[in-house]
C-alpha cells in the first residue's frame, strides 16, 4: 500500500510541476509574442496549407476514416495591416469543409483555381478535392489520380504549380516521380530512374525544374523538358548512415532565377545543411541544432525558410517545441547554433494522441509577415504566433 501511496504521491508533483511551468511560461509569453493566439481544433492535423485569399487548409490524419478537410479563415490580425488596431475577432472561421476516408499526410493548394490536392496511405495515390463556390460550405472530392504500383508503397509526396496549366508533381520513390495536369489528369512528364530510394519531399524551383530529396540524405535535380535523362541523387555533405532526412526550399533575391534559391536540409540528428541547387552535393553552411531525438521516429521533421525574413528558417518535429534560426552567420564547421526564437506552447497544452507530451506536427510561415508562423501538435493545438522583435536576433 505505501509503494501505490508513493507512486500517487510522485505522479501529483508532476502534474503540479507541469502546471507552474506552463504558468511561468504563460506569464512570460506577454514579454515575447506581439501576438499569440491558440486555438483547439477537433482532430490534430499534419498539414497547414495557405490557400486562395490567406485562407488557410488542415486535415485530420486518424486512420479511422471520417478525416475532416477544413479551410479556415484566419483571425483579422493575420489578414490586416499591422496599423489596423485592436480588432475583436480572434479566431479561425471554418469556411467550408469536406471528409476523406483516408489519413490526410499531405495537401497542396493548386495556385489560381479552387483545387486542393491530399495524399495519404494506404497507398499513392493522389485525390482532388474542389473548394466550392461562395454560396457553399463544401469541399467536395472530383477526381483521383492514382499510380502505377502504387499498392503497398508509402504515401506520395506532393507539390503543385500552376504556370502553363494547374500541375502536381509527386511521386513517394525516386523511380516513381511524375507530373500530371491536375484537370485533365494527362500525364506531362514521368522521371527516368532506377533507383527506388524513398522520398521525403520534392519541389518545383520553376516550372522546369525539380529538386527532390530522398529520406536517406540524397538530393537530385530534374529538368521537365528532359525525361529522359537518367536522375543522378547526390548526398548531402555530411549525411549520416541512419539519419533521416527532409528539405525546405526558399525564396531566392527578389528578380534571380531557380538556381538562387536556398536549401535547407535537416536531419533526425539534428543536423542542418544549407546546399546551393547547382551543386547539391557542396556545403555552403551546416549547423547542429540541439534537439532531442524526435519520439515519432522522424514522421513529423519539417524544415521551412521565412519567406519575408532574410536567412531565417525554422524546424520542428523533435518534441513539443519550433525552433527559429538566423543561418546568415553560418559557416562549414557543424558547430551548435543559438536558436534566436523557441516556442514551448505547444509542450504545455494537454497530452498528444498516444497519451505523451504533444508533438509538433507541422508549422509553416506566413506569407507576408516577417515574424509570424502558425503551428499544430498532436493533441489537436493549433497556434499563430509572432515573436517580439527585440527577443530574437533576426528580423
Amino acid at each position: 500500500m505505501e509503494a501505490v501511496g508513493a507512486g500517487e504521491e510522485e505522479e501529483e508533483e508532476e502534474v503540479a510541476a507541469a502546471a507552474a511551468a506552463a504558468d511561468e511560461w504563460l506569464l512570460q509569453s506577454l514579454r515575447l509574442y506581439e501576438d499569440l493566439h491558440t486555438f483547439e481544433l477537433q482532430a490534430p492535423t499534419r498539414v497547414i496549407e495557405w490557400a486562395r485569399g490567406n485562407r488557410v487548409c488542415v486535415a485530420g490524419y486518424g486512420q479511422s476514416g471520417g478525416n475532416e478537410i477544413l479551410q479556415l479563415l484566419p483571425p483579422p490580425t493575420l489578414q490586416v495591416k499591422e496599423t489596423q488596431g485592436l480588432c475583436p475577432e480572434r479566431d479561425f472561421k471554418v469556411e467550408c469543409g469536406g471528409f476523406s476516408n483516408r489519413p490526410v499526410y499531405s495537401l497542396k493548394y493548386v495556385p489560381d483555381t479552387s483545387l486542393l490536392v491530399t495524399s495519404g496511405p494506404p497507398g499513392s495515390s493522389l485525390q482532388v478535392w474542389q473548394v466550392s463556390a461562395e454560396d457553399s460550405d463544401v469541399i467536395k472530392s472530383v477526381s483521383a489520380i492514382p499510380t502505377e504500383n502504387g499498392t503497398g508503397q508509402p504515401w506520395a509526396k506532393i507539390a503543385t504549380i500552376s504556370a502553363r496549366a494547374p500541375w502536381v508533381l509527386y511521386g513517394s520513390r525516386l523511380n516513381s516521380v511524375q507530373i500530371t495536369e491536375v484537370e485533365s489528369r494527362k500525364n506531362v512528364y514521368m522521371a527516368a530512374s532506377r533507383n527506388s530510394e524513398e522520398l521525403s519531399g520534392l519541389a518545383f524551383l520553376d516550372c522546369n525544374t525539380l529538386l527532390l530529396c530522398c529520406a536517406k540524405g540524397q538530393l537530385c535535380l530534374a529538368d521537365v523538358r528532359q525525361p529522359q535523362s537518367p536522375l543522378e541523387a547526390a548526398s548531402v555533405p555530411s549525411a549520416l548512415c541512419g539519419e533521416r532526412w527532409c528539405m525546405g526550399v526558399g525564396r531566392g533575391p527578389q528578380g534571380s532565377d531557380s538556381s538562387s534559391q536556398p536549401v535547407a536540409c535537416l536531419s533526425s540528428g539534428g543536423h542542418l545543411t544549407l546546399t546551393d541547387v547547382r551543386k547539391t552535393s557542396e556545403s555552403l553552411a551546416s549547423a547542429k541544432c540541439r534537439v532531442p531525438s524526435p519520439s515519432s521516429g522522424a514522421e513529423f521533421l519539417c524544415v521551412s525558410w521565412a519567406p519575408a525574413l532574410e536567412g531565417c528558417l525554422a524546424i520542428s518535429g523533435f518534441d513539443g517545441t519550433v525552433h527559429v534560426y538566423d543561418a546568415q552567420s553560418w559557416d562549414g564547421s557543424g558547430g551548435e547554433a543559438e536558436p534566436i526564437f523557441v516556442h514551448k506552447g505547444h509542450a504545455f497544452g494537454g497530452a498528444g494522441g498516444s497519451g505523451g507530451p504533444p508533438l509538433v506536427t507541422v508549422h509553416t510561415w506566413h506569407p507576408q509577415k516577417p515574424r509570424t508562423l502558425l503551428s499544430a501538435a498532436s493533441d489537436g493545438s493549433l497556434h499563430v504566433w509572432d515573436w517580439v522583435q527585440s527577443c530574437g536576433k533576426c528580423g
